[in-house]
C-alpha cells in the first residue's frame, strides 16, 4: 500500500504532468479562464486519463508484447483515448450541455492531450504492474486537476486585479504559470519513500 502511495504523491506532486512534465499545456492555458470550466476539463482528463491507462496497459501487456508487435504501441493508445474521449464527450453533452459548451474545442482536444498519452506511455515505460498503473493514473490526473484549478482561480483573481498593460491576459497567465511550476518543482528533493516506506 505504501508503495502505491508514493507513486500517486509522485505523480500529483513531485512529477506532475503539466508543471514538472511539461505535457497538457494546451488545455491547461486554453481552459483555466474560468474555474468552472476548469473543474469541468480536469475531472474528464482525470477520467480519460485513469480509463486509458488502464485499457493500454491491458492492450500492451495481452496483445502488442504476446504478438510481438509492440510497433504499433502509438496508434493502438491513440485509436483507445480517441474512443474514451468521444464517451466522455456524449456524456456530458447529455448532462451538462452548459460544460459542453464552456469546453468547446478543447474537449475534442483532449484526444491529443499529450499528457494522457504521456501517462499510459511512462506506464509501460517505468514497468508498471496493473495496480502501479492506476495508481500512477490515479496521481497523474489529480496533479493535472490541482494544476489547472489553481491556475484558473489564480486567473480569475488576476482578471479583476490591476495589471500593468504590457502584461494582460495571456502574458500575465503565462508569467502565473511559470511561478506556479517553480513552486512545484520545490517537490523535486522530497523523499516519498522515508513517508510510506
Amino acid at each position: 500500500m505504501g508503495e502505491l502511495l508514493s507513486i500517486f504523491i509522485a505523480a500529483m506532486l513531485i512529477n506532475n504532468v503539466v508543471l514538472i512534465r511539461f505535457l497538457g499545456i494546451c488545455p491547461y492555458l486554453g481552459v483555466s479562464q474560468a474555474l468552472s470550466s476548469a473543474v469541468g476539463m480536469g475531472f474528464a482528463a482525470t477520467f480519460v486519463m485513469i480509463i486509458s491507462s488502464m485499457v493500454t496497459w491491458v492492450i500492451q501487456h495481452f496483445i502488442l508484447v504476446p504478438f510481438e508487435i509492440e510497433f504499433l504501441q502509438t496508434v493502438a493508445f491513440i485509436l483507445v483515448i480517441a474512443t474514451l474521449v468521444q464517451f466522455v464527450e456524449m456524456f456530458i453533452l447529455k448532462f451538462s450541455p452548459s460544460l459542453y459548451r464552456a469546453l468547446g474545442v478543447y474537449l475534442p482536444l483532449i484526444t491529443t492531450n499529450c499528457a494522457i498519452m504521456g501517462v499510459a506511455l511512462l506506464n509501460i515505460t517505468d514497468g508498471y504492474s496493473f495496480t502501479q498503473t492506476i495508481s500512477h493514473a490515479l496521481g497523474a490526473g489529480a496533479g493535472f486537476f490541482l494544476a489547472i484549478v489553481l491556475f484558473a482561480g489564480i486567473r480569475e483573481r488576476l482578471a479583476r486585479a490591476e495589471v500593468p498593460e504590457p502584461l494582460e491576459g495571456m502574458p500575465i497567465a503565462l508569467v502565473t504559470a511559470a511561478l506556479m511550476s517553480m513552486a512545484f518543482m520545490g517537490f523535486a528533493g522530497f523523499d516519498i519513500t522515508a513517508l510510506f516506506g
